[in-house]
């Protein structure tokens, strides 16, 4: 049976809480008992000789945990004398029996149970009379790694999940990343390392400290298990919303994983992987959300610890956390001698632009350019994610930049990469194709900048479009038609997104119009500023802030100058700006033709109308 047909068939249970449950209640059912089964599945074979150790080691006063995982040849065990297939001999006293069995897992494992809130539910299911049936159609599911390996184990249960996050649309974006935006992020992670990878034996780390159900961690496992099934990828993540962290751990766990890896808690505010680095990061964190909460926790980290903590060079403005996240993943980079590396994370269009020179989000900008840490920034389609329709970018930083990288940035507009779902789920109306991702990834693989090209027929109608890589000829417009081409690539240094902001002040004179002449201090004898009339400008880094200001400044305010000492750097990614193509608007001519049409067609209507 295949995944697909395995995660349906787990899913029909579903039939029986129809009526006691909530649709969106369903998974909190569906998915503690489906890991329930496959433990049980994967203990079996053990069974007798992890009692009998447990037993012995008992009897022994001696602590059985080692002794018991050995004979297990697991990191988990169970040491409760029943299995699921025990707990159907007693109808009467399923409910109990189910909960000392739930006792005899490891503490790590009885915790998945216990975030999942599963004495809960099972209570709920034993007031309805359902808990038998359920406990019995799960009993029947052969889950064993003989007939479901871990790989496809885990693709049943990133499909269940699925499933549960499409009838929770409320906070499916909090439960669920679109899978294509993870492969995309993927894809461009491991793009450069492909070489690397396919090494026999090679071992890796990756680390998602907003790991929701722990869908990046698990579709980066695929991805590398397909470029090399020899290679390791260790995963670890923390995730702050207990269900979501429930899911995480059971999912890992399924996938043979250390759930040990996956941590409970606030990221920001209490970080679970002190002093651990990672060689490859992923994060989707939350768009937009403020941080008032924990706010002390971070500006005491901030102040007590700079550099040497993880806010060092800034703090964004409480209103928008993203930020916050992004210096939390470069503070777990290996140094680049250690070999460096690589961070995927998804954020909102604010991080490019919000706050001018000096602000904290301004800093961070100018922290991670001017340490070349950028290599690219995509933008994604809009309405790609299940509670939000804004646009969306995703960063790929790293401190181990190819040498042709080093000093540029590269930005790929790949809003226009996408096609209509067959069925909206919440915001989500739009997709990425393998196509499309395979596009993007070459663009960013390839390291070059590139257009979008659109043949348009002469009824206006688009014949086609294609990625025409730097230095490619264009194809010829069709008959009647034209050509149309928008950037969807460009290439830029790092400087070419920082400025100077300077203060130009104007003097300040008397109702005679004389000039008022300081008194005392580092003004004394010269002209006083007039607050009202002061203004700033932006200088690009690459040019001269003088000879920007005679020849911007001076012929409109001769009296003007610069205030050197307020002069402050800045550094924004005014994306959108860098991919606007001017549309001439139609000729007059076409438009009033146009109206004719319409208006001939009305008078029609109306004619026909009163014959």
């Amino acid at each position: 049976m295949n995944q697909q047909a395995l995660s349906s068939l787990i899913w029909s249970v579903a039939d029986l809480l129809r009526g006691d449950f909530k649709q969106s209640e369903y998974g909190r059912v569906i998915l503690p008992f489906t890991v329930l089964r496959r433990l049980d599945c994967v203990l079996a074979p053990t069974k007798a000789e992890v009692l009998k150790e447990h037993a012995a080691k008992q009897a022994a006063g001696i602590a059985f945990e080692p002794f018991v995982k050995r004979k297990a040849g697991l990191d988990f065990y169970n040491v409760s004398s029943l299995d699921m297939g025990k707990l159907m001999g007693d109808q009467d006293n399923i409910r109990a029996n189910l909960d000392s069995y739930i006792q005899g897992f490891a503490p790590d494992v009885r915790s998945i149970f216990e975030h999942f809130d599963f004495a809960a539910t099972v209570e709920r299911l034993h007031k309805a009379k359902l808990l038998y049936l359920v406990t019995e159609k799960f009993a029947n599911f052969n889950l064993h790694p003989t007939q479901v390996n871990n790989m496809q184990m885990g693709l049943v249960f990133e499909e269940l999940i699925r499933k549960f996050a499409e009838l929770s649309n409320e906070t499916a974006g909090e439960h669920f990343t679109p899978r294509e935006v993870i492969r995309l992020m993927v894809n461009l992670l491991f793009i450069e390392d492909s070489d690397a990878l396919t090494k026999p034996g090679v071992v890796r780390t990756m680390y998602d400290p907003t790991a929701g159900t722990g869908g990046m961690l698990s579709v980066a496992g695929e991805y590398l298990a397909e470029l090399n099934p020899k290679a390791r990828l260790t995963l670890f993540g923390q995730e702050l919303n207990p269900e979501s962290h429930a899911i995480c751990k059971a999912d890992m766990l399924i996938r043979g994983q250390d759930i040990s890896n996956i941590i409970l808690g606030n990221t920001l505010s209490d970080d679970g992987m002190l002093g651990k680095l990672f060689d490859y990061m992923l994060s989707n964190p939350p768009f937009g959300v403020e941080w008032k909460k924990i706010e002390k926790a971070i500006r005491d980290e901030y102040e007590r610890q700079g550099h040497s903590g993880r806010f060092g060079p800034g703090l964004p403005r409480v209103s928008d956390g993203s930020l916050l996240f992004l210096l939390h993943l470069l503070s777990k980079m290996r140094p680049a001698v250690q070999g460096g590396s690589r961070v995927g994370i998804v954020l909102n269009g604010s991080p490019l632009f919000t706050g001018g020179a000096g602000s904290g989000e301004s800093e961070i900008r100018r922290y991670v350019l001017e340490n070349d840490l950028v290599e690219a920034i995509v933008a994604l389609p809009t309405d790609m994610f299940y509670n939000t329709g804004i646009s969306t970018y995703v960063w790929i930083l790293s401190n181990r930049k190819p040498d042709d990288r080093k000093g540029f940035v590269q930005l790929i507009d790949a809003s226009s990469f996408w096609q209509k779902m067959r069925k909206s789920l919440g915001s989500k109306r739009k997709e990425m194709s393998d196509e499309h991702i395979a596009q993007v990834t070459k663009m960013f693989g390839d390291f070059v900048e590139a257009n979008l090209v659109t043949l348009v027929g002469a009824d206006g109608k688009e014949a086609s479009r294609q990625v025409l890589m730097d230095g490619e000829t264009l194809p010829d417009a069709p008959a009647g038609g034209k050509v149309k081409t928008v950037p969807v690539s460009r290439i830029f240094r790092n400087e070419e997104f920082g400025y100077h902001t300077i203060t130009v002040e104007r003097p300040l004179r008397d109702e005679a119009g004389k000039l008022i002449l300081g008194e005392k201090g580092k003004l004394k004898g010269k002209p006083q500023p007039d607050s009202s009339l002061r203004d700033t400008e932006n200088v690009p880094l690459s040019e001269d802030v003088d000879t920007y200001f005679r020849r911007e400044v001076l012929p409109h305010a001769p009296d003007a100058w610069i205030d050197h000492e307020k002069t402050k750097v800045g550094y924004e990614i005014p994306f959108n700006r860098h991919f606007y193509v001017f549309e001439p608007p139609r000729e007059l001519a076409e438009i009033d033709t146009d109206l004719k049409k319409v208006t001939d067609r009305i008078k029609a209507m109306i004619e026909g109308l009163s014959a």
